[in-house]
């Protein structure tokens, strides 16, 4: 959904036009402009012509987990991801990319692997969002939570990031402190978000205990590394008071040994610091950890005082780790 070309298209309407729009879109979840009862007849005519409200999205549904994912093809004929997890608690969270590929080759990342082809236009990290509150609108429930943890960094796509999430805050009515930004370090877009009048979660993808490992498993950890990234973060805490959680992917034999789990300890020994641990969706160059060790390295760091909690694996079968669908779409392309 462009919006800016919405909004050109309702530049000679009045202007309550705008918030008929707004309330067909976000409020009532139109997928087609002659739904929206609240508009004429011609300008819903006109808006099908130039403002579709159509998204072109594949439907995957894990038969292991409770994770759905779809495959979501742009105006220009790229494709990204974005994935909804269903909890025990009644929560649905959908989780969003911001760029199509990345640029950061992460060696654990599937996304990484195809580079970065372009910045995501924040209507489109909108769409993704939109796409399964439509569909859980047939359920009778709605999106609750929203995490930029999909393809790409956020923070090298700040302002369409920023931009997406107040429509998401303000017209979609998605708790500020519902949503969450995960980035691989990128230190200045953590100074910038500590300065905005939001209360969103930061999350950082830490997955090494030292900067030598972190280096060789991250390469953005060679211009952020931890003795700059973490000063960093306690900044952002100190100016927000808010807690920041450290995600850390468990990979078996590289960083899920006990003496890492030892170092990982003596790093996360900060208020308001909670490491959340992550089971590893099998790639062709990593295994997930052993369930011994993955219990191992939590009861270290538990003994340690530090704040765990735990995320499984998710949708296996439905190739649901970042950039694993794309990737394989591809290529079948190819």
């Amino acid at each position: 959904m462009n919006l800016d070309n919405l909004y050109k298209t309702l530049a000679n309407q009045p202007k309550y036009r705008v918030q008929q729009v707004k309330e067909a879109i976000f409020g009532k979840l139109i997928a087609d402009w002659s739904e929206a009862s609240n508009l004429p007849k011609e300008l819903k005519e006109t808006l099908n012509k130039e403002c579709p409200l159509e998204i072109k999205g594949k439907f995957f549904s894990s038969e292991e987990t409770e994770a759905s994912k779809a495959l979501i093809t742009l105006s220009d004929g790229l494709q990204i991801e974005t994935v909804l997890l269903a909890h025990k608690d009644g929560r649905f969270t959908v989780c969003v990319s911001t760029q199509v590929g990345c640029p950061l080759g992460c060696k654990f990342c599937a996304t990484g692997k195809m580079g970065l082809l372009r910045n995501l236009e924040y209507g489109e990290m909108i769409d993704q969002v939109l796409f399964f509150s439509r569909y859980l609108k047939d359920e009778n429930t709605r999106v609750s939570n929203v995490v930029f943890m999909g393809m790409g960094e956020p923070f090298l796509n700040y302002d369409n990031v920023i931009k997406a999430i107040k429509y998401l805050n303000e017209d979609l009515k998605i708790g500020a402190r519902k949503i969450s930004i995960s980035t691989s370090g990128v230190i200045p877009g953590i100074k910038r978000l500590a300065d905005e009048d939001l209360q969103l979660n930061l999350a950082i993808s830490l997955h090494a205990p030292n900067d030598k490992l972190r280096s060789e498993l991250m390469p953005i950890n060679k211009g952020f590394p931890l003795t700059k990234l973490l000063p960093a973060v306690d900044a952002y805490i100190r100016k927000t008071g808010r807690q920041v959680m450290f995600e850390y992917l468990l990979i078996r034999g590289v960083n899920d040994q006990p003496q890492h789990a030892a170092e990982l300890a003596e790093l996360m020994k900060k208020p308001l610091y909670i490491v959340n641990l992550i089971s590893y969706n099998p790639t062709d160059a990593f295994k997930a950890s052993r369930s011994i060790d993955v219990r191992k390295f939590k009861e270290i760091l538990e003994r340690q005082g530090i704040v765990v909690t735990q995320r499984y694996s998710f949708g296996q079968d439905i190739n649901a780790a970042c950039g694993q669908l794309a990737t394989k779409s591809k290529k079948a392309k190819n």
